[in-house]
């Protein structure tokens, strides 16, 4: 704001020493210019107008890179195109190619490389830095987009929020021996986490004209997101592009397939796709609607293509081959239970007591005797239903003991912070009313971190929603969650094995997590 011209006092003076000087007139003082306006934005390829309300900027639909479309299919992402006035930054643009679903909209549209920035509006004030932090959502690496989040409950604390689109499914991730032919780099697929690593290099560039700091970028994600977190933690390509990581039930896979191993899946997909002769040329002149046809159905994987990622999960955060920043991780108390419905109850064949051990074969890929010894370790007497016992099992196997596994290794090295989100009664945000409770399911918290328009939570639970966003944001103002009056969040280490339960009526210190989600057990198999 411009501050008004004094006057009034002292003028007499003034015209007494200009008529000294010899001037024959008072001039009038030159005009301040006028603020500059706080809705637009030069980035380095132009300009952008967002909106402003309610305490908050938002410019949405900004490109972070070219279309990756045409020759562009199937190759790292490219600088975008610059333009002159100034482009109108107020709705969002294309979500990703992906079929319709629980956890992403139908879209055909490979022109979908857009990012979104939330800022407080007074980062508008020349010189402010706040703290960035940066989304990736989930979606199993096949569905999802940018903007089914609304940040606000963030930005209202002092933070600029970023979320992005990147490429998904068979366009984000197909490796085939063609496509690493043609690459400079002799490698192919990962095409979505070169996405996400473009849009951080935008954040780099350009977010200091938003009111952030470059030099302050928290990467979190949730599922997919977290998996793709824990990507951009071993990427020697990302380095230097974040500083703080926070991984939300993104621990479900440590391994990863080799280059070798994900370019034979891409050579027997083009021979489903109809290219048989396995050229690049073929591959692009798919429909986009036959490659989303033929995405993976559960989840998709990156793979070691010894440039975007060189190891997997487990062996750098072991060995300390990752990019070394504060990390906060953690897991839902019964993540499993959303794929028990979605696996089996919404496929028509729903847990019964004579069914476990097949549906344990099924859900979790082992062989009958292995099965059998689960089923042993989750007896059906100790649960009020059978999908609670077959829920237990696949929480612990694929979330909750690879989740340890990652901050016992990554405590080693960096500032870690575990936690295991524990509201029982989390709204189901997802699916048809059902006859048992989801409890705390997987990708339940995100609602205490972006909270939907319609309010879903009781005043307790909000109180938890609160305390989570403090959490989220002190640590991504300082890389430590603690602060601000709230129960005191302990480093994780392995002597202490502690974890922070989320949970009404306040968050409080666990030390049980690797007993309730029998760690030892799964162990040997899961190779922690």
């Amino acid at each position: 704001m411009t501050k008004a011209w004094m006057r009034g006092a002292g003028s007499v003076g003034l015209v007494a020493a200009l008529v000294v000087v010899g001037t024959a007139s008072a001039k009038s003082p030159k005009p301040k210019p006028k603020p500059a306006n706080p809705a637009v934005v030069v980035t380095d390829k132009g300009a952008v107008r967002g909106l402003i309300g309610s305490g908050m900027r938002s410019f949405k639909g900004i490109p972070y890179a070219a279309p990756p479309v045409g020759n562009l299919r199937w190759k790292a992402p490219q600088p975008a195109t610059a333009w002159k006035g100034i482009k109108a930054a107020t709705g969002f643009r294309s979500n990703c190619p992906q079929p319709a679903g629980f956890f992403g909209r139908l879209s055909d549209d490979e022109n979908c490389l857009f990012l979104n920035v939330y800022t407080p509006a007074s980062a508008a004030k020349a010189g402010s830095k706040l703290p960035v932090m940066f989304w990736i959502h989930g979606g199993a690496l096949i569905s999802g987009e940018s903007d089914d989040y609304n940040p606000v409950a963030l930005v209202t604390r002092g933070v600029i929020v970023v979320t992005i689109n990147y490429r998904l499914g068979l366009l984000g991730f197909l490796a085939h021996p063609a496509l690493a032919a043609e690459s400079p780099t002799h490698s192919s697929g990962n095409y979505g986490l070169m996405d996400q690593q473009a849009a951080l290099a935008w954040v780099k560039r350009n977010i200091a004209r938003f009111g952030g700091n470059p030099a302050n970028v928290t990467i979190f994600g949730e599922s997919a997101g977290g998996l793709s977190v824990r990507s951009q933690l071993i990427s020697p390509l990302a380095k230097g592009l974040f500083q703080k990581a926070i991984i939300e039930s993104g621990a479900y896979s440590e391994t990863l397939p080799t280059e070798a191993q994900a370019e034979a899946a891409g050579q027997a997909t083009a021979t489903k796709l109809g290219c048989s002769d396995q050229s690049a040329t073929c591959l692009r002149n798919v429909p986009v609607s036959t490659l989303v046809a033929n995405n993976a159905t559960l989840s998709q994987l990156p793979n070691i293509d010894g440039k975007v990622l060189t190891t997997d999960y487990a062996t750098a955060f072991k060995s300390g081959a990752f990019n070394r920043v504060p990390v906060l991780s953690g897991s839902n108390h019964d993540e499993w239970r959303l794929f028990v419905e979605l696996l089996s109850d919404l496929s028509g064949s729903p847990v019964t007591a004579s069914n476990y051990e097949s549906q344990i074969q099924s859900q979790f890929g082992v062989p009958a005797s292995l099965a059998s010894v689960i089923a042993q370790q989750y007896p059906l007497s100790a649960y009020a239903d059978p999908a609670y016992a077959l829920g237990a099992a696949g929480t612990d196997v694929v979330f909750a003991c690879n989740a340890r596994m990652d901050v016992r290794n990554l405590s080693q090295f960096v500032a870690t912070y575990q936690y295991e989100f524990n509201d029982e009664a989390a709204p189901n945000i997802y699916l048809p009313a059902l006859g048992y409770s989801l409890g705390a399911y997987h990708s339940s918290e995100i609602q205490y971190l972006f909270p939907p328009p319609v309010p879903r939570l009781d005043p307790t639970q909000n109180q938890l929603a609160l305390d989570m966003q403090k959490y989220w944001t002190q640590f991504a103002k300082k890389g430590d969650p603690n602060g601000g009056g709230l129960p005191t969040w302990p480093k994780y280490t392995a002597a202490t094995d502690q974890a922070m339960s989320l949970v009404e009526p306040a968050p409080t210190t666990e030390t049980t997590f690797a007993t309730d989600h029998k760690c030892a057990f799964w162990a040997p198999i899961i190779g922690g």
